[in-house]
């Protein structure tokens, strides 16, 4: 498979509806992860296009002196790509994007929160519009490729690589780079030494519940600075947490977020797993299906309102997604045959879930495991589930 045969129709679709309805449009997403692929592919038959690659001396000078001045007289679409390199951009942006009849629209590319670059959540508030760009998914790749998704990851360079070793040394290299240039870039004081010393150990936490303490103490540092650690990885979308979902049950209920790799071949990657037999036999195979599988449905649905939920008796669910009013769940199972288990029956009746399905990585046939459970495989599962359910 080559790049140009990835069709990512669905980020172009809403890349297309946010740029027409604002005068800012902002695409963010890890390094490599294809945003300026994507950009091109938008921009593709345009000529009203001005791009500024912020990442080249050419692109930062072109700007430096008067960048008021620069882009005000611009007109058409304007593309800013890596913009967290110059976040004073933000500021100057911010009149321009409030002037009448909007004479130029500005396509955003970054690869670092707004959280995490200062002054940029104020600056763009009610002026720009966001579109998440995540890694490949089984729906952009085809079915027939999910295990190599699996294995590599979603970042394409890695996915697109010739075998399972030039994978793994593209990830070094991207580790690399991150630890030594970008995290600097960002204004970021933090040895690269020890931020991969946290990042390696994140990888082994990968799925489970978050605890800064002994984070900390395995790491034998403060636990503000695991935090600090976290932040930064969490803000440059190679990390997630996942918050939990708790309400008034009676039970007493987890209250603190799970951690994830949001990209399977840098989980991989951490582990020293090598190939889809090293995988297999490795202890954390179902922390590493579940991460997948739960980044590849996020993918599709969007991760707002995103949960997960569990007991300190034992009970959970692995993400609960709220859905105008609806209650869905995702239990995700390392298993060719996943059976119905008492976990999913509590989370049904105490979640009061609308419909629950259990997430696979065979190539088979849905079936049904209760009434409103259905074991379905992640190669065929889509939004068009969610659809069903409300019926």
């Amino acid at each position: 498979m080559q790049h140009k045969e990835i069709q990512r129709k669905r980020l172009l679709e809403a890349l297309s509806v946010r740029c027409e309805e604002s005068p800012a449009t902002v695409l963010l997403g890890a390094r490599q992860v294809g945003k300026t692929t994507l950009a091109n592919l938008f921009c593709e038959g345009r000529d009203d296009v001005t791009w500024y690659d912020l990442e080249t001396s050419a692109g930062m000078e072109s700007l430096r002196a008067m960048p008021e001045k620069t882009l005000s007289e611009k007109r058409g679409l304007v593309v800013l790509d890596e913009i967290q390199r110059m976040p004073e951009l933000f500021r100057i942006l911010r009149p321009l994007c409030d002037r009448k009849g909007i004479p130029a629209r500005f396509l955003l590319l970054g690869s670092a929160s707004p959280d995490l670059v200062r002054g940029v959540s104020e600056s763009l508030a009610g002026r720009a519009q966001f579109v998440h760009v995540p890694g490949l998914t089984v729906e952009e790749v085809g079915a027939k490729n999910q295990d190599r998704l699996w294995i590599r990851g979603g970042l394409p360079p890695s996915f697109l690589a010739k075998d399972d070793a030039a994978a793994t040394r593209w990830h070094e290299g991207f580790v690399q780079t991150f630890l030594e240039r970008d995290v600097p870039q960002l204004g970021l004081r933090v040895p690269a030494s020890a931020l991969r010393r946290f990042w390696s150990m994140a990888a082994h936490y990968h799925g489970q519940i978050l605890n800064m303490a002994e984070l900390g103490r395995t790491l034998g540092v403060a636990p503000g600075t695991a935090r600090h650690h976290l932040d930064i990885l969490c803000g440059s979308y190679l990390l997630r947490q996942l918050p939990p979902w708790h309400e008034n049950l009676g039970k007493r209920q987890v209250k603190s977020a799970k951690l994830y790799f949001r990209d399977s071949g840098l989980l991989h990657y951490f582990l020293g797993t090598e190939g889809m037999d090293g995988l297999l036999a490795h202890p954390r195979l179902g922390a590493s299906w579940e991460g997948f599988a739960l980044e590849q449905i996020l993918a599709l649905t969007g991760d707002r309102d995103a949960y997960f939920w569990a007991t300190q008796r034992g009970a959970e669910l692995d993400l609960l997604l709220l859905r105008g009013g609806r209650r869905y769940g995702f239990e995700f199972k390392a298993s060719d045959a996943p059976k119905l288990t008492p976990s999913m029956r509590i989370a049904m009746d105490d979640l009061k879930l609308d419909y629950l399905w259990v997430v696979h990585p065979a190539d088979a046939e849905p079936y049904a495991l209760h009434e409103r459970i259905d074991a379905v495989p992640l190669r065929r599962w889509n939004n068009g589930y969610l659809e069903k359910a409300k019926r």
